[in-house]
């Protein structure tokens, strides 16, 4: 199988904004199943927080809507897509992206 270079630069951008999405949650409180899970999600009062307190959050939530990572669920919720959960499962293991 081979890659050209934009799509590993893109795993590499999807999987740097994921890392850090992963520590923002934790350090505001949230889980990963926040996002993992996609009846779950986060809400707009939520997404604002983390864009305050970080422009990093920002960033990374629009990378993963352009590259469909993330979307917002039939309840207007922030969650991964299933190609963000599968990037997620891949980098911290079931537990991350467990969607049961």
């Amino acid at each position: 199988m081979s890659y050209d270079i934009s799509t590993v630069h893109l795993q590499r951008s999807l999987r740097q904004c994921l890392s850090t999405m992963a520590a923002l949650l934790y350090d505001h409180g949230h889980v990963l199943e926040s996002i993992t899970l996609p009846h779950r999600g986060l809400d707009q009062r939520e997404l604002s927080s983390l864009g305050a307190a970080s422009r990093q959050w920002k960033a990374c939530q629009q990378v993963l809507e352009s590259s469909e990572a993330a979307t917002y669920n039939e309840h207007e919720r922030f969650v991964l897509t299933h190609l963000g959960r599968e990037l997620m499962f891949d980098m911290f293991g079931q537990g991350a992206a467990d969607c049961a």
